[in-house]
């Protein structure tokens, strides 16, 4: 596999690549310009559109690619019925006042006229009227001025403006503009009909600055006729944006709306590859974007070559290699390994520019902020790095909703070299084809081409017993798991010694059980080797054997859990047999499965899982070169856990690592461990059916914030005279109610952001509730999810 130094310059060769116990399938080379790949996800179009789309950072798991943000929120307005009513009461009110103004109703009406103009204009007395035509036409303007302010006043009072945004703007054109049409209509009816005081009000204006004898010319007439009846249309184009619709309709939008600068050559689009034409490879760049328009290239090899440069950066040479591969194979160069460029099949929306992947939708609860309520939920390696556990009973969708999404994402950046995974579950179960993994190992079966190895692939005899003896005992509460480590070590050291390899699980049950056959045959092997230290060492598990508390029997037990014909084949050791070791892991971006025998052996699968677990807690932690990401996913975490593999768990975020668990009951954990288990992960899920009783661990886990709250009583008002009697007395005999008043208290309290029987009785099916905490430590409150929305 032609890999251009990417992924050797790890410090390991192709000596390093994890074997097989037989000859693995031979694998076609990849072709060097694929004829067709896959676009990056369902409904996202090309990978040039695709690489353009924004994403802006948002907090921890916001779905990030072509993020919107949510409009403010609203102050809870006036209900329809009430605005109706309002501006009903509104119009009667003013035209019930106009009629009174007209016919001579109101007292006064003419005194404030009458401060301001000349007294010989009008009659004597406090009622007189005009007694020249002057005063006439004053009377004309004032009361057309009156007009307006009583209409602009019972506008506001009757809330005008808000029916007519909710009502009329808020269905959008062409609507808007026929209404408005419509209202423009109207109102030059009742102008020129002299209903509404305009016209004559403006000729009296015009005819008193510049003078009667301008009336004289019917063309001047015209014109301010003309004039009137714009400004009358004015208000109700503006309203309607007649003009911006009329420029949409004829393609005359583009005149009026500003130009947006043009890109100049010193600032390349994303598909231009702008990092490698600022370090000054041009040709390079030139290639990939012709590869990218072309559609030649898909989503992971454009986050393949990314990292691929990112990482040669500091290395002149193997830039120089990474650039002639380029040149020569275009969006194939520095292949993975495996040769592959993607998945043969997708099963959720993946976004390898941020690394994340869509779980679904944050609902539109109370519970959820009202800023991401709508939005995207996206889980990713910065999340991941915290650990996350989910519960949730069986069906809940844990597996096929968390557990596959994530495998496939770290499957993918697999494949781009950023990540390595290693996925455990039962045979049959749903992580994901054999075809979408480097390495699968069906325990049990024997048409498996991949072994397992018992001891993590270490030649250190401490290191291989501590972690046996975890996936062996360490869900025994009243057994120490330093003793059993002790009493493995005493006999997985001499034997090393002797044979150069650990011993399989059969030779490994005898010495355990105390066989005297192959206990003394091991004790004259290294007499005669002079392996007089690891002589010592088996004497003492002699002298021990059979003493109060010894963990041998234990250990013999539980052994004998694999010493089973189905696993015959398996966990061989010596130089014939080549297992899979996840040490592996450590340096090469690996896709791995492990099945297990969970239907026929559940015991056995148990014991597997926790010894998993616990080799991957030990060797991330003793990486050298943390730059990968690695990650566990368990399937089913059903008593896996330890207080050794907590403690692990906890040390993995600092490591660049992470492990997903899912179960379908927190008491599938000692009791003695909840508290420790909960507070090492950093993102927990509640799946729709847990108990009351994991309910309530995940309510103290979340803890509680402050609310605001409004309580309403209802107090009964008592009248004392008599006419308020009678009434309250008529008001309760046509309501059936009687009279009260509100009496409104509100308050800050301090609640549970979630509590124990909503988690168990309120979360609908197909939803969950998750809370995320990056590495960073930045935290996102629980939220209401709706998984694949």
């Amino acid at each position: 596999m032609d890999t251009e130094g990417t992924y050797d310059a790890r410090g390991t060769g192709a000596d390093r690549v994890p074997r097989p116990a037989g000859p693995p399938p031979a694998a076609p080379p990849p072709p060097a310009h694929a004829p067709h790949v896959r676009p990056p996800s369902a409904g996202e179009g090309s990978v040039e559109e695709w690489l353009r789309t924004p994403r802006p950072v948002r907090e921890p798991g916001v779905w990030r690619y072509g993020h919107t943000p949510r409009p403010p929120e609203k102050p809870e307005g006036v209900s329809d019925r009430s605005l109706l009513v309002g501006v009903l009461i509104s119009v009667l009110s003013g035209l019930l006042l106009w009629s009174l103004w007209r016919n001579g109703y109101i007292p006064y009406r003419l005194v404030p006229l009458k401060l301001f103009t000349p007294g010989d204009w009008w009659n004597a007395g406090t009622f007189g009227g005009p007694r020249t035509i002057e005063g006439a036409d004053a009377l004309t303007v004032y009361e057309a001025v009156l007009f307006g302010l009583l209409v602009y006043g019972c506008g506001r009072l009757g809330n005008w403006s808000e029916i007519f945004r909710r009502h009329v703007a808020g269905r959008g054109q062409p609507f808007l503009a026929l209404a408005t049409a419509a209202g423009a209509a109207l109102a030059e009816l009742l102008v020129w009909k002299d209903a509404v005081p305009v016209v004559r009000p403006v000729l009296i204006l015009v005819a008193s600055v510049a003078g009667g004898e301008i009336y004289q010319s019917q063309t001047v007439v015209n014109v301010i006729y003309a004039l009137i009846a714009l400004g009358v249309l004015w208000p109700f184009a503006h309203l309607g944006h007649w003009r911006r619709l009329l420029a949409d309709r004829f393609g005359k939008g583009a005149a009026t709306e500003p130009r947006a600068p043009a890109e100049t050559p010193d600032a390349p689009t994303p598909e231009q590859w702008p990092e490698l034409r600022a370090a000054g490879r041009t040709d390079a760049a030139e290639a990939l974007t012709a590869e990218v328009r072309t559609g030649r290239m898909n989503d992971v090899d454009v986050a393949r070559l990314r990292h691929a440069w990112s990482v040669g950066r500091g290395h002149p040479e193997r830039l120089a290699a990474l650039d002639e591969a380029v040149l020569r194979t275009g969006g194939a160069a520095a292949l993975h390994p495996s040769g592959a460029r993607d998945l043969p099949r997708r099963t959720a929306r993946h976004d390898l520019l941020t690394g994340q992947v869509r779980l679904g939708t944050c609902a539109d609860d109370p519970h959820n902020p009202y800023a991401r309520r709508g939005s995207g939920i996206a889980l990713e390696p910065a999340l991941l790095g915290t650990s996350l556990l989910a519960v949730g009973p069986p069906g809940a969708g844990k597996s096929a909703r968390l557990v596959r999404p994530v495998v496939e994402s770290l499957a993918l950046q697999a494949l781009a070299g950023r990540a390595a995974v290693l996925a455990v579950g039962g045979a049959g179960g749903e992580l994901g084809p054999d075809d979408a993994f480097d390495v699968v190992v069906r325990i049990g079966d024997p048409a498996s081409v991949h072994d397992f190895d018992l001891y993590g692939g270490t030649t250190d005899p401490d290191e291989a017993a501590s972690v046996l003896a975890e996936g062996l005992v360490g869900d025994v509460t009243h057994l120490d798991s330093r003793r059993a480590a002790t009493v493995l070590a005493q006999l997985l050291g001499p034997y090393r010694a002797v044979h150069g390899h650990f011993p399989g699980v059969p030779a490994l049950r005898e010495l355990l059980d105390g066989d005297l056959a192959a206990v003394d045959a091991l004790r004259e092997a290294l007499a005669a080797g002079g392996h007089q230290t690891m002589l010592r060492e088996l004497e003492a598990r002699t002298r021990q054997k059979g003493g109060a508390g010894d963990p041998g029997p234990v250990l013999a037990d539980r052994i004998a859990l694999l010493d089973r014909p189905a696993f015959a084949p398996f966990f061989s050791t010596g130089e014939e047999a080549r297992p899979f070791s996840l040490r592996s892991l450590e340096h090469l971006p690996l896709r791995v499965r492990i099945d297990l025998p969970e239907r026929a052996h559940a015991e056995a699968s148990r014991l597997l899982t926790r010894l998993v677990l616990a080799q991957f807690t030990a060797i991330a932690a003793a990486r050298t070169d943390r730059s990968l990401f690695v990650c566990l996913v368990l399937d089913d975490a059903t008593h896996t856990v330890t207080a050794e593999t907590v403690r692990g768990i906890r040390r993995l975020r600092s490591v660049n690592a992470g492990a997903v668990l899912t179960l379908r009951t927190v008491d599938d954990v000692p009791e003695g461990l909840h508290t420790p288990l909960l507070g090492a992960v950093g993102c927990c899920m509640a799946f729709s059916g847990v108990t009351t009783w994991d309910g309530k661990r995940f309510a103290e886990v979340w803890g509680k914030e402050w609310v605001e709250t409004r309580e309403v009583a209802q107090h009964a008002v008592f009248a004392d005279q008599p006419f308020t009697r009678a009434l309250h007395g008529l008001r309760k005999l046509v309501t059936g109610k009687a009279v009260t008043r509100d009496a409104v208290t509100v308050r800050r309290v301090e609640r549970e952001r979630w509590s124990a029987s909503e988690l168990a009785y309120q979360l609908p099916a197909g939803h969950a509730v998750l809370s995320l905490t990056t590495v960073d430590g930045e935290h996102a409150s629980p939220l209401l999810v709706e998984l694949g929305g």
